[in-house]
């Protein structure tokens, strides 16, 4: 299962995948007190390295035998907060699915639905 092989670090944020297909990656991430700001809001890093998981297991469902990925760079547009003791929801998508890179997109909400962010990544096909 996908989410025994999260990184130590995605273990930590608490990201549980609920799917993983080559067309649509879907997670969940509690808002830890200790994962936010002032006043207690998720930390816009928090929100990018949930991204970034994502984006990570988006492009792993979609790898050849062998192969591995990392991410080439990310770009993220704030645009609502989730307050501590909220979750959050992922949902990420392709762009483009290549040879040598994909570009996944991630619509981060909060649990009312509304949309905190979304992250542009692109992840090299090693």
């Amino acid at each position: 299962m996908i989410n025994e092989r999260l990184p130590p670090f995605s273990k930590h944020l608490g990201v549980r995948v609920l799917s993983a297909t080559p067309e649509r990656v879907v997670a969940e991430m509690e808002v830890k007190p200790e994962y936010c700001t002032t006043p207690p809001t998720i930390h816009g890093g928090a929100v990018m390295a949930f991204a970034d998981t994502l984006g990570a297991v988006a492009t792993i469902v979609n790898l050849r035998e062998g192969q591995g990925t990392t991410t080439l760079e990310s770009k993220t547009n704030f645009v609502s907060p989730a307050p501590a003791g909220d979750t959050v929801r992922g949902e990420t998508t392709p762009i483009h699915r290549g040879r040598r890179t994909q570009v996944w997109q991630t619509r981060i909400t909060n649990g009312a639905g509304k949309l905190v962010a979304v992250v542009t990544q692109t992840q090299m096909v090693l």
